[in-house]
């Protein structure tokens, strides 16, 4: 795979400054500019280099266990009239898309002589993924999560410090997502010369969301070989994933961005409903700010406060997306929806009854919006499901119980 491919003539990915129509950039305080500045002026150079990109390769298919399965899912198939496959990330190392980024960075860190990683988490997946690769790699790993996030993502906690993580709670805001992101950017300023931060979302400063599209890119660029396999054609005519910050929608859309023809859809958690005041659908409620570094949409106050998101799910709950969606959102590409909890819940238990397989709660807010799309019969669907629901079992006992 060439994860430095020429993007110059596309509409859609980063240019030269960083970015994503009028989304992006790098707006970062005076002490991690030698950090950034680093990474901008590197990391095409150290993924374009062969050995690093052969040393991916062979992780990814090794370790990782890729490429994974594109399964036909005959039974939601009938249910929605349509042909829907899943590209099943939650059969990776790790259960989730997050280890790809992962992967990438560590490589890239070693290259750039750093020892120490430290990265944030939500639902978890990204913070196992970060301390499975420091322990491949030997290198120190401090984790921050939402103490909030701690509390209902415990067996992705237990497996952090199993793989040798330190787990630091964050305890101011919301106590989720967007406080774990601040207090890593707080470390990495406060340990600039030996520490890498590994940031899981295609979000922050440029080169982050970038960087993180490309590592992620691996996804549509199997797709597209799969299809081609399987239906005689690379390109479906849907190609739906959820969205926080948006790093498994990144990786989907990634080879698909400048092929018009395939409809990208984007789904954002609802929490309680868009309108309820408990609810994390950034393009709805969001309008244009600064968050974690980067120009893009997210949900303030008239005075440029953060709304607190909500969302059932951990790895949704951001008050923002990342500057490429924005853009994707903005000059009209990708089609933003938005799925409730309860939403999320009913299409978890249904792809769990009809196929057999327990999504992330992340991945059933993808699954939740197949019955919004206007289907027919010989569509192809492509639905990212970006994890597997091990974490979300709680959740999901506790509502059954209901």
């Amino acid at each position: 795979m060439d994860i430095a491919i020429n993007t110059g003539n596309s509409r859609y990915q980063v240019d030269k400054n960083g970015y994503y129509g009028r989304f992006g950039g790098a707006y970062i305080p005076e002490m991690l500019y030698p950090n950034v500045a680093e990474l901008q002026s590197r990391y095409l150079e150290v993924l374009s280099d062969p050995g690093f990109q052969q040393e991916f390769e062979d992780l990814l298919r090794d370790y990782v266990g890729r490429p994974s399965p594109l399964y036909f899912a005959k039974r939601l198939s009938e249910k929605y009239k349509a042909k829907i496959y899943l590209k099943r990330e939650d059969l990776n190392h790790t259960g989730a898309h997050k280890v790809n980024n992962t992967i990438g960075q560590i490589l890239l860190a070693k290259r750039l002589g750093k020892h120490r990683i430290i990265a944030e988490t939500g639902a978890g997946q990204h913070g196992v993924a970060t301390a499975t690769v420091c322990a491949l790699m030997g290198m120190e790993c401090v984790v921050y999560m939402g103490s909030i996030d701690i509390e209902r993502q415990a067996p992705n906690v237990a497996r952090m410090k199993m793989l040798g993580a330190t787990v630091v709670p964050a305890t101011s805001g919301s106590k989720t997502l967007k406080d774990a992101t601040n207090e890593a950017i707080r470390d990495w300023i406060n340990n600039p010369v030996d520490t890498h931060y590994i940031l899981g979302t295609a979000a922050g400063p440029h080169p982050y969301p970038d960087m993180v599209a490309r590592f992620q890119s691996v996804i549509s660029e199997e797709i597209k070989k799969q299809l081609l396999e399987k239906t005689g054609s690379e390109d479906p005519n849907y190609v739906v994933a959820c969205i926080g910050g948006g790093s498994n929608a990144a990786g989907a859309y990634f080879h698909y961005l400048d092929r018009e023809n395939v409809k990208l859809v984007a789904v954002e958690a609802g929490g309680k409903g868009v309108h309820s005041g408990f609810s994390a659908a950034t393009t709805q409620l969001g309008t244009i700010g600064i968050i974690h570094a980067s120009k893009t949409l997210l949900m303030q106050t008239n005075d440029g406060q953060i709304v607190e998101p909500h969302s059932i799910s951990a790895g949704l709950d951001y008050p923002g997306i990342g500057p490429m969606h924005a853009h994707l959102y903005e000059s009209g590409r990708a089609q933003f929806l938005s799925a409730t909890d309860e939403e999320a819940l009913a299409a978890a238990y249904e792809l769990s009854l009809l196929e057999g397989i327990i999504p992330a709660m992340e991945s059933a807010h993808a699954l939740a919006k197949l019955k919004d799309l206007t289907l027919q019969p010989e569509d192809v669907v492509v639905v990212c499901l970006s994890g597997r629901g091990d974490k979300d079992l709680d959740t999901y006992i506790r509502h059954m119980n209901k």
